[in-house]
């Protein structure tokens, strides 16, 4: 408000023509509150449009040709054949297991065939497999008597397959995405700028014109990396954009702090990304990173100080860090395995164990609204490795007399499930928080009172536990809901990906991640709302906090991973490119996958 004071008094408004430009102003935020919501559908749409805009199109790796003359075409990096209808390739010879074999592909495109404890055996070109084998191109396999051809695909032929493929932007633009998320963040900004509790005008100016600094340059980096597909993205970037409204109307202090958290969520995003490109990198790094994730919760039991009620926070030369929330990544990283690492048993008990020391730590530091995020992501990996229900429903069982066991051993547990369905019965105990957010919520309306105008944010929490809240009451219901709409979109688009997905290590990495971000969701939400029990997670990208936007930012990764639409990802290699030869120039030429040529000839 300041700005429009100085205006003012600059152009000499003072008296009826001071009080004219404030109202002009006044009807500028009013137009602004009715062209947010707008903007905000109309970057969800565009993203969800463009990332279900056809079905995903299948990618061909290998063929098997049957005594038949039928021609299979092996569609995945990892593939079960048996008679199992579950199968990825169900074959109805009596004389196979349900689950016969796997044909495995890594980035290298070297093949390798596991007997999975089949009646009939294996043979390749005529010699019994024991286990493993490798197979090449042109092998004859025998599967129980039923022999099959083995044919991989060439370079040339993937390059071409590359070329067919329809890419992402092609028929919705990405660039007109963000120049709407653009016009979203502008008009958002000035809404804080106009509003009469914003003291200094500058930090939001900086912090929100850097975001979208940053958010243009990730694209031109995208677009020299010849990937076109960045809805995913996108939607982290609108999320994060209301996370900065947030800090600007509670804490705008911190606003400079939170766009360096920021950009440092998009270089953890691009470093996972970076690691998961390589499959064969990432399964040697499960390990590595899991132990990493137990350091750091050793070091979160040993030396983090207690905060109401839970010991999760470390401060490291004045930083304050929640551990747990980086420990989200590598759990995920530990669970995530390939098809060949799931034939073996123990190695889910080797995960069962190590999720069961990630949460008994967190029980011990207290924090059981982290140790109940982990044991939701625990359940999704533990049924995609295993499928086993009784492991799960055996899970849950323990799971729920431990949580009976912290109610009786924690009062202020105790308390919040006393006060859960009941909280305007406790409007001043332990309802004061849920009552609270739900009556700012009900004083927002469809539009909101305006960024920077509501009452909520001089509530203990209101930036983090009850963010839904805070945003609901400044910025409308139907902004509210968008961001609901973001997470969902995400969570679809994961699931979806993942029938298509190379190898089974991204698609647990991705559902893993979904299953963190959705669970996080549904707490912070409908805890706020005294439809679940209180809790202290955050809002993904949302609600105020460092260790947390960088945790979800590293999830996205894995949800980035698993999109094999083609030059989408990056963290998915395109094939090698041509090089052609000109012979007025002597010279070779690199050209890209997609790009056409004249004849095979010319090609090297």
């Amino acid at each position: 408000m300041e700005i429009l004071n100085s205006i003012s008094e600059f152009f000499g408004m003072t008296g009826d023509a001071g009080a004219a430009y404030s109202e002009a102003a006044k009807y500028v935020v009013l137009a602004i509150r009715i062209l947010l919501p707008i903007l905000a559908i109309f970057v969800l749409y565009r993203c969800a449009a463009s990332l279900f805009y056809e079905k995903p199109e299948k990618e061909v790796w290998a063929y098997l040709t049957l005594p038949n003359g039928g021609r299979i075409e092996l569609t995945r990096w990892e593939n079960v054949i048996g008679r199992a209808r579950s199968s990825d390739v169900a074959l109805e010879y009596p004389t196979l297991s349900r689950s016969h074999a796997a044909f495995i592909r890594d980035a290298s495109a070297h093949w390798i065939v596991h007997d999975l404890d089949s009646k009939g055996g294996i043979t390749v070109n005529g010699d019994r497999v024991d286990g493993c084998a490798d197979i090449e191109n042109g092998d004859m396999l025998s599967l129980a008597g039923v022999d099959m051809l083995f044919l991989t695909i060439s370079e040339e032929s993937e390059r071409k397959q590359a070329r067919s493929r329809r890419r992402p932007g092609e028929e919705i633009s990405p660039s007109l995405t963000l120049f709407a998320l653009t016009l979203f963040q502008l008009f958002l900004m000035a809404e804080l700028v106009l509003s009469e509790n914003t003291e200094n005008e500058i930090p939001v100016i900086a912090c929100f014109g850097g975001l979208s600094l940053v958010m243009w340059l990730y694209y031109g980096f995208m677009r020299v990396l010849g990937r076109t597909g960045i809805e995913i993205e996108t939607l982290g970037f609108f999320l994060c954009t209301i996370g900065m409204s947030v800090v600007a109307s509670s804490v705008p202090g911190s606003l400079y702090k939170q766009i360096i958290i920021d950009v440092a969520g998009i270089f953890v995003f691009l470093i996972i990304g970076w690691l998961l490109r390589d499959l064969n990198r990432a399964k040697k790094l499960r390990w590595p990173i899991a132990a990493a994730g137990i350091a750091l919760l050793a070091v979160n039991v040993l030396l983090a100080k207690t905060t109401f009620g839970a010991r999760n926070w470390l401060s490291i030369a004045g930083i304050s860090l929640q551990p747990s929330e980086l420990v989200k990544i590598c759990f995920v990283f530990a669970g995530s395995a390939a098809l060949d690492r799931l034939f073996a048993k123990r190695n889910i008990f080797l995960f069962i164990i190590y999720s069961a020391v990630c949460v008994g730590a967190l029980a011990l530091i207290s924090d059981f609204d982290t140790a109940a995020i982990f044991f939701v992501c625990y359940l999704v990996i533990a049924f995609m490795r295993s499928g086993d229900f009784a492991a799960v429903f055996l899970s849950v069982g323990g799971a729920g007399l431990a949580g009976f066991l912290a109610i009786t051993v924690k009062p202020y547990i105790k308390s919040r499930f006393a006060t859960w369905g009941k909280a305007w019965q406790y409007v001043n105990a332990g309802g004061y928080q849920q009552t609270r957010t739900m009556a700012a919520l009900a004083s927002g309306g469809l539009l909101g009172v305006g960024a920077g105008n509501g009452w909520l944010k001089g509530v203990f929490a209101a930036d983090t536990d009850m963010v839904f809240g805070m945003v609901a009451e400044e910025l409308g219901y139907i902004i509210a809901l968008c961001i609901i709409a973001a997470l969902i979109l995400i969570a679809f688009f994961a699931v979806r990906s993942s029938y298509n997905a190379r190898s089974s290590f991204y698609i647990i990495g991705a559902c893993a991640a979904v299953s963190i971000m959705l669970a996080q969701t549904i707490l912070n939400v409908f805890g706020s709302l005294d439809i679940l029990p209180f809790t202290g997670v955050t809002l993904p990208f949302v609600s105020k906090g460092g260790s947390s936007m960088l945790s979800c930012w590293g999830l996205l990764a894995f949800i980035k991973a698993v999109d094999t639409r083609q030059n989408a990802s990056f963290a998915i290699k395109l094939p090698k490119k041509y090089r052609r030869y000109s012979r007025e120039e002597e010279a070779y030429t690199e050209l890209d996958a997609w790009e056409d040529f004249d004849t095979e000839a010319e090609l090297e």
